[in-house]
């Protein structure tokens, strides 16, 4: 078996083990509708949801796997099984959302950077009032 931190890392979802256990320590990260810790054990057929900013991303477990794996063979391991609703969000946050820099002020400096991605990770675009149905 293969703890769920390790998964995600192998698997290429995250870049550092680290940010696959940060995911799972702040709730980011649901296996079969439940918060999952980084320590769990993935097994064959479990859906693993990953909220990435306002989009859930959804992969299902086709084997475990603790190594790292080249990105071509990463197909043999997780089905991505993501919504269409879902993946077209993924083209609408960018024209929806975005932040301004005082002109002049330059390149954002490495902390601001990462204040910035945390911010966005941390907001929740979805409005609870808000209903696809109505477009």
């Amino acid at each position: 078996m293969s703890r769920l931190d390790k998964y995600l890392w192998s698997i290429r979802i995250y870049k550092t083990r680290s940010d696959a256990a940060e995911a799972c320590r702040t709730g980011r990260v649901s296996i079969n509708g439940v918060v999952a810790k980084a320590s769990r054990e993935v097994k064959p057929q479990e859906i693993i949801i990953i909220r990435k900013g306002n989009i859930f991303f959804s992969y299902q477990v086709l084997q475990p796997v603790d190594r790292r794996q080249p990105a071509k063979n990463v197909e043999q391991y997780a089905l991505n099984v993501t919504p269409q609703k879902e993946m077209d969000k993924l083209n609408l946050s960018g024209d929806s959302f975005f932040l301004s820099r005082d002109k002049g002020s330059g390149r954002p400096t490495k902390k601001e950077r990462r204040d910035m991605d945390d911010m966005l990770d941390n907001l929740d675009f979805l409005d609870p009032s808000y209903n696809d149905d109505d477009m």
